[in-house]
């Protein structure tokens, strides 16, 4: 499902205008890209969990080269599937 097909799907649902559904999904995902630039999280209850991670650095291998190279330490975007989400995609 592309971004367009969710604000289409989310205007049905809603009974909202296409643009109106629009906005709401720019919001509510410029919202959750905030927070979690700020390094907090957000969380749905029953849906989920959008937090970050930290990854150490770490050695790489480059695989054209077979060279070693240094990763740098990084911070990650992660979601945990909360448990109401894990049933009904796992129920089908």
């Amino acid at each position: 499902m592309t971004k367009q097909e969710f604000v289409d799907a989310v205007a049905g649902r809603a009974g909202m205008s296409k643009s109106e559904a629009a906005k709401a999904v720019d919001a509510v995902l410029d919202t959750i890209t905030a927070t979690l630039g700020r390094r907090d999280s957000v969380t749905f209850t029953g849906f989920g969990k959008f937090s970050t991670s930290d990854r150490a650095a770490r050695m790489g291998v480059n695989p054209r080269t077979g060279e070693k190279v240094m990763i740098q330490a990084t911070t990650v975007p992660k979601f945990s599937a909360g448990s109401s989400l894990k049933s009904s995609v796992k129920g089908g």
